[in-house]
């Protein structure tokens, strides 16, 4: 008897484990926004078909010397195009949709795009924006709208709040599980334009039973609860009372609640708009034509007229809430702007708070609107900003709405991914049921369980004008070392029949030393050279490049021990 009780139970033990690997297994696949801000993909995997969430761009750090937009690495993307049966998009910030031209490239057009119609209109423009003509197929979706793509996809969308109109999570079913995308959101009780999250579809979710939670994590760090979108337009109102003269303000493009609440109130208050901005004048463009920016026919006016109106009768917005050095603020604060010069009465609001990194740029255009005597109102305790991403009680809320078996934060820094697994554990997930991935992590999910299964290839292409990938960590590393220490540039001119210097050294620098300061340096410099150079002139050169790599060993070395720089040497040789 004994002996038929363990043969059972080393029966069962085998069965369970059995079941383990027979289980349905899809992959999750994050590309992008995962140890970062911006840059959001992720793919979902499950056999031979591919559908992927999101495409956004992300914004260069100070070491990115040069560098416009930096996208992500679609080196498996492009491996398994023909696996690819559709791109779902959560909503139209560019850190979701920027790089879908840069994807579209590399895949078949004939993928689909699903999304909302504000954010399909910003995406249409972005394809315009790049003359590309033949643009992929555009289905717009609504709350709750479902789709079935390929053998085994079955998509719905969920209205969500963000800081942005037509967002939605994505919730996904395969045989091997379902899974929810929350994408970038906050739960606003009082949202400008009333479409509110559609708490009651996700709780259905949870009763359905939901296997894994990818949920934003940027706030992950924040207590308590973020602040309505429609706080914002409280703090207008006690702004613009107080200001005398012209108002400038710079907002996000696609704040279209704001830009909303900014027109009703420049309207209420007499004051005619003047928008300066590439991005927002498109915004504005589309949002008004598809209805989601109403105002009177009067309100807009063009720059140019801007001198014509009384200046508390204007306000002027305008692009540049990250200091950006070519956006519209930036180049005001600088004086350097074509139409817009900052004088003593003029109330200039920021309604942004710096994304990490762009603190210093920020700082700088407010110091210089200070200067001209500006009245400048930048902190976010005025109010006159407030965050599109939920904070930890709105994620708690998310956690216990949909209440997942698996959990694993996107979108953020490590630090916020971690502060978002504290909270899933705070609400009862245990923290073997949660997964910490990186980019290119291959994330194995099943009805029960889900765990890291290696690796793809992931990581930054850079964007350099209309460069696309041809910038490395070489030349960036060359970027920065010629910020720092500038370039020496050391020429000769070498007889080609006899292989004698003609000519030379002589020796240019740019940002490297005051020129006056550098006579004796550079002498020297070329003394040293000389004797470097002595054995080899002896004999006739057939290649020259012996004679660049001595010089930049002799001049680097030579120049780092006086000045105790590294400067770019740059070898150039002449023949006569």
């Amino acid at each position: 008897m004994i002996e038929n009780k363990e043969e059972k139970i080393n029966e069962k033990v085998l069965e369970k484990k059995n079941v383990k690997n027979k289980e349905e297994k899809m992959y999750i696949i994050p590309l992008g926004g995962l140890d970062e801000v911006g840059k959001n993909m992720t793919l979902v995997q499950y056999r031979d078909e591919i559908i992927i969430i999101d495409c956004g761009i992300g914004f260069p750090g100070e070491g990115l010397l040069g560098i416009d937009v930096v996208i992500p690495d679609f080196s498996y993307v492009e491996n398994n195009k023909s696996k690819i049966k559709g791109l779902f998009v959560t909503h139209g910030h560019e850190d979701h949709i920027g790089a879908i031209p840069y994807l579209y490239q590399k895949i078949d057009k004939d993928v689909s795009i699903f999304s909302g119609k504000l954010t399909l209109a910003l995406i249409e423009g972005k394809f315009e924006s790049h003359r590309i003509k033949n643009i992929p197929k555009l289905r717009e979706v609504k709350s709750r709208s479902k789709i079935k793509v390929g053998k085994y996809f079955d998509v719905e969308f969920v209205r969500i709040t963000h800081s942005i109109a037509d967002s939605y999570s994505i919730y996904v079913k395969t045989p091997a599980g379902k899974v929810l995308f929350t994408g970038d959101f906050k739960i606003d009780l009082t949202p400008v334009d009333n479409n509110k999250t559609d708490l009651a579809r996700f709780a259905e979710i949870g009763e359905e039973g939901l296997d894994l939670l990818l949920s934003d994590s940027t706030n992950a760090e924040t207590e308590g609860f973020t602040p309505s979108e429609s706080t914002v337009g409280e703090a207008f109102k006690i702004e613009f009372p107080k200001a005398k003269g012209r108002i400038i303000i710079a907002a996000f493009a696609s704040h279209i609640h704001r830009l909303q609440q900014i027109i009703e109130i420049s309207e209420a208050y007499g004051r005619k708009i003047a928008i300066d901005g590439r991005s927002l004048i498109r915004t504005f463009d589309v949002a008004s034509k598809l209805g989601y920016l109403k105002m009177k026919k009067d309100t807009m006016i063009s720059l140019s007229d801007v001198d014509k109106q009384k200046d508390n009768k204007v306000v002027i917005l305008c692009t540049g809430t990250q200091g950006e050095p070519r956006a519209s603020l930036s180049r005001i604060a600088s004086n350097i702007h074509k139409n817009t010069k900052v004088k003593e009465g003029d109330t200039v609001i920021i309604s942004a708070t710096p994304i990490p990194g762009n603190e210093k740029a920020v700082s700088k255009n407010i110091n210089n609107l200070l200067k001209y005597d500006a009245e400048v109102i930048f902190k976010k305790v005025a109010g006159i900003h407030v965050s599109g991403h939920g904070s930890r009680l709105e994620q708690e809320l998310m956690f216990n709405l949909v209440n997942p078996k698996h959990f694993m934060p996107v979108h953020g820094e490590y630090k916020m991914l971690k502060a978002h697994i504290e909270t899933a554990i705070r609400t009862g997930i245990k923290k073997t049921d949660t997964v910490l991935a990186l980019n290119g992590s291959k994330v194995e999910v099943t009805k029960s369980y889900v765990k890291l299964k290696g690796k793809v290839s992931a990581g930054a292409t850079f964007i350099d004008g209309l460069g696309v990938g041809d910038i490395g960590q070489t030349v960036l590393r060359d970027r920065q070392q010629l910020s720092q220490d500038g370039v020496i540039i050391v020429v000769f001119t070498f007889d080609k029949k006899t292989g004698k210097i003609m000519s030379g050294p002589e020796i240019v620098t740019r940002g490297f030393t005051y020129s006056k300061d550098s006579e004796e340096i550079i002498n020297g410099t070329i003394e040293h050279i000389n004797k470097k150079l002595e054995k080899i002139e002896k004999t006739k050169i057939k290649d020259w490049q012996p004679i660049k790599n001595l010089t930049k060993e002799a001049v680097s070395k030579y120049v780092y021990n006086k000045t105790k720089r590294n400067p770019v040497i740059l070898p150039i040789i002449m023949e006569v």
